[in-house]
């Protein structure tokens, strides 16, 4: 198997793709995103990878998910570099729509004006909140590149994939 080869596949293609204006892509990205609710949350640690289906929240730029808890936060305890994937479900070939962002992941200190703020954008009861044994665990995923695959794109004489890397 050449995996380096396999691995640079997109890099060769994106060299001789038409871009899209970088306005215009995070536009699409950010309408793609406000389309879907739940993502593929993947964080790794050593030779420990958790990939975990969340419910999120994208506000401000950022994507935000409470958790009880569970076996990712072993890997986020080492290693703060996270992906999400949100994709299109039941997509026929040549159809494909999908968004990986990669990022950084940080804790939101429970009750903290920033936790309050995404528990008033969910509705959530803060006094229901309260009476749970532990608080909730929120975890914000600030991006850092987005690659945004949209077979859609080439409708609009643009490559199917784009990136979209964050300052």
């Amino acid at each position: 198997m050449d995996y380096e080869s396999a691995a640079n596949y997109w890099v060769e293609k994106d060299q001789v793709s038409v871009r899209m204006d970088r306005k215009d892509l995070m536009k699409a990205i950010e309408a793609f995103i406000c389309k879907h609710r739940v993502c593929a949350f993947a964080a790794a640690a050593g030779d420990f990878v958790r990939n975990t289906p969340l419910e999120f929240n994208y506000v401000d730029g950022s994507f935000y998910m409470f958790s009880e808890g569970g076996l990712k936060f072993r890997a986020l305890k080492e290693n703060k570099h996270v992906c999400l994937a949100i994709y299109e479900e039941n997509v026929q070939f040549g159809q494909l729509a999908g968004l990986q962002v990669t990022g950084m992941a940080e804790m939101i200190e429970p009750w903290s004006e920033e936790y309050l703020k995404l528990v008033n954008y969910r509705k959530i009861p803060v006094e229901a909140l309260k009476k749970l044994p532990h608080p909730m665990n929120l975890i914000k995923v600030v991006p850092k590149v987005y690659d945004f695959l949209n077979s859609d794109l080439k409708k609009e004489g643009f490559g199917s994939r784009q990136q979209l890397i964050m300052q």
